[in-house]
Order: structure tokens, then C-alpha cells, then sequence
């Protein structure tokens, strides 16, 4: 009988590059919109998840050696022509598999089973009923709520599985091979709407896995530095610094791994807000006392961006020009052979599929999809597969001050993308002032940190106002602010009245051509948070 193991919550999840062995429970990428949020459930349980491709094979799976592998849900039917099917011989490594919704249909169709497209889909919350709680299911209540999402359904078991759970529209609900401890759901645990759905991964993990647990954020520290030095050793890195915690704790873990051989460069491309140039010096040169070296480079890039509309070109341009510099500087420092950067695992998946995946691509991010192929440099990002609020907890740990760690996110191509249509200095400028007064006012409100990002929108349209009985022509801004817990997805904030209204009147009364302010109400999805 397997021993109960205690449950643990709490989050950190370490770079795609491992430094020799450790407890880990992979996780095959279907395509699922889910996905992230299964790396998350068992990282908030203290085990270690890595994604990785539905296609790596039970060779490259095997020199891993996870204590566990899980099946994500995805878009595909297993009967649709190229659908994605993983290496069969996964099922034949002796190591605890759960599939869930597609991962279960894939699971059962490969094993024998039969899976066809069902009359009755279930989407939508739905009651399951348990009828074995020995495993997956130990110490729940007989029935829950769970989360569906399918078409396709499993009509016909394998051999060696049973039924562990129902619905009233699908027979089989949870299935398990208790001998090979192979397992599927066909419900979604991962996702809030599944009552016990962190329990239910919890058994898999302690129950059927044997995992124990101990994976925590100063675990990610210890492995991250180790990491970084055998990845560089006596060479040097240039660490692209921002002046956010993204890249703050990046330049951190790196400094802590390899001391003097890091440099920090600061380039202020003329995109960045009011006075952000200056904060950034004072804060680690100064205070934290980087290596750091400042680049002013506003007319190189303004010069690159002028005439240039589409939002997919600027930020190309922006990472092209980024890396451009960072080479040029990189050859004032010898010895450098790594480019550092604070790309976080949001960033991945919203530029390409995810690891290889099915996954679609929304956007370029420029320190991801934005780099150029010749690029010189090798590039080293120890925060690849983090979401930001478990980059917060790692500059906590590293002691880094609670300005730089409860930063809003601010993106890579900076104001370029706030501005709707050409870039300009005289739309940079005007932006800066809107911008500032947004934030002040939000954070004179006490909502800043509870505020995931908030900030203002250019728009390439303007109004007719009426200012001191004259008839005024001017700018459209939108203001955005939204609520998230990872930036995977966001809700727009409910501002009260009173702060909105303070916020339209500061910016109309005080920044010269501005005389109408909208509001963004708009969630992710379907939108996202940056309008560009």
C-alpha cells in the first residue's frame, strides 16, 4: 500500500536546463490552453514540473527519469489525420502516467481502447460521481464538481483499466490501470472550476508517484546558480537589465554564480517612462552596485521605428536593435560569450508554440520571437519557465529591494507598443506624461500592488473637445488596468468612479494635447493585456 504522503502548496518552477538529477514529473504538451496551469498545480504542491514536447520519445524520457509523466488536454481528435500522438513506449517505462481529456482519449486510444466523437459534449461544470477512492480519488467526497471541456469521448476501456469515476454523460469519467499505474480524467483538475482538483493531482503526485515534496524556491536558487556557473564557467555574460524584477533577478542569480565576470547593460531606447533612465542607475548601480553600464540609444532606435505602423515590425526591429548593441558593447568586454535575459515562461508561449507543442502563436515578444538568427551570442535565461509571481518570491529570497519586486510589468518594447500607429519623440513624450499621472494616481489610491498592470494607450485617432469655450482637436488615450495572477490570463480592473474620474481629469487639465480618456474593459482572453 503507498504511503500518504503530506500535501504541500506553494510555487516555484526552475529553468528548461537542468543541473544533474532531481525529482521532476514532465509534463507532454498537447496544445491544451491549460497547460502552464498544470506545471503550476504540481509546482504549488512543491514537485518540480518540466513541459515538454507530446513528442519526445521514451528514450529522451528515460534519461530524465520523472517520477511521474502527465498527458495534457489539447485541440486535436485522436482519429483526425496527423493528430498528435506521443511515443507509445512511454506506457512501457514503469513511470506513473495521467492523461487528462485528450491526454486520457490518446492514453486509451494507443492502449487499445476506443474513443469516438460523442453526441452528448460536455462543456462546462458537471457532477462527477467517484466509484473507486483509493488513489486519485483517496479522501474526497463521493461526488464533486469537475471542470469538461470535449467532443471526443472514451467508449471502450483498454485492457487492465477500470472505471474510477462517472458522469451522468460519460461512463468513463477516470479510468486506472492500478498495475501499471497508468490513469486518465477526463475532466480538467487543474483548472479552479474542478472542486479538489489540487487534491486529485495531489494523490497522483504522493499517492501513485511517490514524490515528497521538497521542491521550494530556495531549492530554484541553489539549482539556478549551480546551473548558471556549469553552463558558463570561466566565460563572461552581458545581462540585459531592465530595470523590473524579470531582469533584476536575472542579473542576481548570475552575479551570485559568477561574480565580476557579469556585465549589466542599461539601454535607454527612448521607449522607457518619465525618469526610468535615472531610477534604474541609482537602484543597482548605486544600491544594489551591478556592474552596469548605460547605453543612450534613443535616436538609433527612433530612427529604426520611423514610419513603421505594424506591431509584429516594431518589435522585430526593437530586438534586432537591442541585440545589435548588446554585441557592439559585448566586444568592449572580453571574454563574453552569453547574452542573459529575463524572458519568462508567458513570454514563450504567447511567441510559439509552446516547447515545441501545438500551441498557437499570438504574438513576437522581442526577446523571443524579436532575435535575429546570426546573433552572436549565446543566450542564457535562467527564468524561461517562470511566471511572475514566482520571479517575485525569488528576488524576496535574493533580498533585492520591494520597489524593483512589486514593479508592474513593463514590456521589453516599452512605450512602442502603447503607441498605436507611428512612433514619434512628440507621442513618446506625450505618453510619458499620461502615463505618470495613471500610476501616481493609482498608487495614491493604494491599489498598485493589487493592480497587475496599469497604464495608458496612445490611440492614432483624435476628438473634438472643448477647452476654456475653444474648440479643441486632440488625443485619444485609453487607460489599461487589469487584475492577474500570472498574466496567462487578466480581468480588467473594477477602479472605483472616484479614481477614475481623477485620473481622466489629471490627464485632460495636465498633459497638452489630451482631451478625451476611455477606459479599457476588456479581459484576456479574448484580448490581451498590451493592445499591441
Amino acid at each position: 500500500m503507498a504511503k500518504k504522503k503530506v500535501r504541500r502548496s506553494g510555487v516555484v518552477k526552475p529553468p528548461v536546463k537542468v543541473a544533474g538529477k532531481r525529482e521532476m514529473v514532465l509534463i507532454l504538451d498537447f496544445g491544451s490552453q491549460y497547460t502552464q496551469l498544470i506545471a503550476r498545480r504540481v509546482r504549488e504542491n512543491h514537485v518540480y514540473s518540466r513541459i515538454v514536447p507530446y513528442n519526445a520519445s521514451a528514450k529522451e524520457i528515460s534519461e530524465i527519469s520523472p517520477k511521474g509523466i502527465i498527458l495534457s488536454g489539447g485541440p486535436a481528435s485522436v482519429y483526425q489525420t496527423k493528430s498528435p500522438l506521443p511515443d507509445k513506449d512511454i506506457f512501457k517505462l514503469g513511470i506513473p502516467v495521467l492523461g487528462i481529456c485528450y491526454g486520457l482519449q490518446v492514453t486509451a486510444h494507443l492502449l487499445g481502447g476506443k474513443v469516438k466523437f460523442s453526441q452528448e459534449r460536455e462543456y462546462g461544470k458537471t457532477e462527477l460521481f467517484i466509484d473507486d477512492n483509493s488513489t486519485l480519488f483517496n479522501h474526497l467526497p463521493g461526488n464533486l464538481t469537475c471542470w469538461m471541456s470535449h467532443g471526443d469521448c472514451l467508449t471502450k476501456l483498454p485492457q487492465g483499466f477500470k472505471t474510477i469515476a462517472h458522469t451522468l454523460n460519460t461512463a468513463y469519467a477516470a479510468i486506472a490501470d492500478k498495475k501499471r499505474k497508468i490513469y486518465g480524467v477526463q475532466f480538467h483538475p487543474e483548472v479552479a472550476h474542478t472542486s479538489k482538483g489540487n487534491e486529485i493531482l495531489a494523490n497522483f503526485l504522493f499517492r501513485v508517484c511517490d514524490c515528497s515534496g521538497r521542491w521550494n524556491i530556495k531549492s530554484f536558487v541553489r539549482e539556478a546558480v549551480e546551473n548558471i556557473k556549469k553552463t558558463v564557467g570561466k566565460k563572461r555574460v552581458v545581462c540585459g537589465l531592465s530595470g523590473g524584477v524579470d531582469s533584476a533577478v536575472t542579473a542576481v542569480l548570475i552575479y551570485k554564480a559568477i561574480g565580476k565576470n557579469l556585465k549589466c547593460i542599461f539601454i535607454d531606447n527612448g521607449l522607457l517612462r518619465k525618469d526610468e533612465g535615472s531610477q534604474v542607475r541609482k537602484i543597482f548601480k548605486d544600491t544594489i552596485q551591478l556592474n552596469l553600464d548605460y547605453v543612450e540609444a534613443e535616436n538609433r532606435f527612433l530612427k529604426r521605428l520611423a514610419g513603421i505602423i505594424d506591431p509584429e515590425e516594431k518589435r522585430k526591429i526593437i530586438g534586432n536593435e537591442f541585440v545589435k548593441i548588446f554585441e557592439e558593447e559585448a566586444i568592449k568586454f572580453k571574454g563574453v560569450e552569453f547574452l542573459a535575459q529575463g524572458t519568462l515562461y508567458p513570454d514563450v508561449i504567447e511567441s510559439a508554440s509552446v516547447l515545441g507543442g501545438p500551441s498557437v502563436k499570438i504574438k513576437t515578444h522581442h526577446n523571443v520571437g524579436g532575435l535575429p538568427l546570426n546573433m552572436k551570442l549565446k543566450l542564457i535565461e535562467p527564468l524561461r519557465e517562470l511566471f511572475k509571481d514566482e520571479v517575485r518570491k525569488i528576488g524576496k529570497e535574493l533580498v533585492l529591494p520591494e520597489n524593483v519586486i512589486f514593479r508592474q510589468p513593463f514590456p521589453g518594447p516599452g512605450l512602442a507598443i502603447r503607441i498605436i500607429g507611428e512612433v514619434t519623440k512628440e507621442r513618446l513624450n506625450i505618453l510619458r506624461e499620461v502615463d505618470r499621472r495613471v500610476v501616481e494616481e493609482v498608487r495614491k489610491a493604494e491599489l498598485y500592488e493589487q493592480i497587475w498592470q496599469s497604464f495608458a494607450v496612445l490611440l492614432p485617432v483624435k476628438s473634438v473637445g472643448v477647452m476654456g469655450d475653444a474648440r479643441t482637436y486632440e488625443n485619444v488615450v485609453a487607460v489599461r488596468c487589469v487584475t492577474s495572477f500570472d498574466g496567462m490570463t487578466a480581468d480588467w480592473a473594477k477602479l472605483p468612479n472616484e479614481l477614475l474620474e481623477s485620473i481622466s481629469n489629471r490627464i485632460i487639465n495636465e498633459v497638452k494635447g489630451v482631451n478625451r480618456v476611455v477606459y479599457d474593459i476588456s479581459s484576456k482572453p479574448p484580448a490581451t493585456i498590451e493592445w499591441e
